[in-house]
């Protein structure tokens, strides 16, 4: 059953284009992955498809219904939350603060709430009275994802959740993965790390310069394969 989708999206910064006609799908209770080098269009990808940029309103279907045109704020109470790049949080405010601004603005009942989130991450537990600032960047990274949580998306989008934490860190924070999808998200995870996000996906789009240039699941996709789509096959 296809939750989200992207039809013929294409997107501009001014002049500058970013995305040129980008077709993705995500289906109920599914993690699809998006690779691809730096500047290849994943983040603009989210993006769009958040709200931050605004769209042409078909280009974007959430549950079956054109959302391309509306602000972010809209889609995220309609069910779809970000995990920001660079997580983005607010320096006044405390770990705790931080999370419960994830229920403004979306006003449901599900599995998440601060409880819970806490027994995903129980360091935030012990440090729910420190500045979201004052952390290390993997508990702040977590942070982000339990804030996106609180809102109890139908979508979590993970902008590059991973980028510049250490290997043991990442590994604290992909095992949370399988427990935020039994609890009913389906997720698209932007990952640069290809052994990452294949381990956590049940298929996987790869872009290049503003394209998807493959996409499969993890098993029939092979090494050179995603090498070529990610690089392009003259390197």
């Amino acid at each position: 059953m296809s939750l989200l989708q992207t039809k013929d999206l294409v997107a501009h910064y001014g002049d500058f284009q970013a995305l040129f006609g980008v077709d993705i799908e995500l289906n109920e209770a599914e993690t699809v992955a998006i690779i691809g080098a730096n500047g290849a269009g994943k983040s603009t990808l989210m993006r769009s498809i958040s709200g931050v940029l605004r769209n042409d309103a078909a280009s974007v279907a959430f549950d079956n219904r054109p959302i391309g045109g509306q602000s972010a704020d809209e889609i995220m109470s309609l069910g779809v939350a970000m995990v920001p790049e660079g997580r983005k949080l607010f320096p006044s405010l405390t770990v705790e603060e931080n999370l419960l601004i994830g229920t403004y603005g979306r006003k449901t009942t599900g599995h998440w709430n601060l409880k819970t989130v806490y027994d995903l991450f129980p360091i935030l537990a012990e440090r729910r009275n420190n500045p979201g600032t004052a952390l290390s960047g993997g508990q702040q990274q977590m942070v982000a994802i339990g804030r996106a949580l609180m809102s109890n998306p139908r979508v979590l989008l993970c902008d590059e959740i991973s980028l510049g934490l250490a290997p043991v860190v990442i590994k604290d924070i992909y095992k949370a993965i399988p427990q935020i999808k039994a609890a009913g998200a389906s997720m698209i995870v932007v990952e640069q790390d290809i052994a990452q996000a294949l381990a956590v996906a049940d298929r996987v789009y790869c872009m290049m310069e503003g394209r998807v240039t493959l996409s499969g699941t993890p098993d029939s996709l092979s090494r050179e394969d995603i090498h070529n789509a990610y690089f392009g096959a003259s390197h």
